[in-house]
């Protein structure tokens, strides 16, 4: 039973911190260095098509919400 509690606390514990989903911000703005790609989604919470931006100096991704 103890063990079940304690998965289940890890569990809900990386849930709430790992899972950032996408690298969103509320800005408008496209970060500098950061450079358009073909990709786009549609996200399946929230109905939402992101444009996938690209960091070739870090190889971080931007996720940016487009209007609709």
């Amino acid at each position: 039973m103890i063990l079940l509690i304690i998965l289940a606390a890890i569990a809900l514990l990386s849930w709430f911190i790992f899972d950032k989903r996408f690298k969103m911000s509320n800005n408008n703005e496209i970060p500098n260095g950061y450079e358009k790609t073909e990709e786009s989604f549609i996200d399946p919470i929230n109905k939402k098509r992101y444009r996938v931006y690209y960091n070739a100096a870090d190889g971080s991704r931007y996720y940016y919400e487009e209007p609709e």
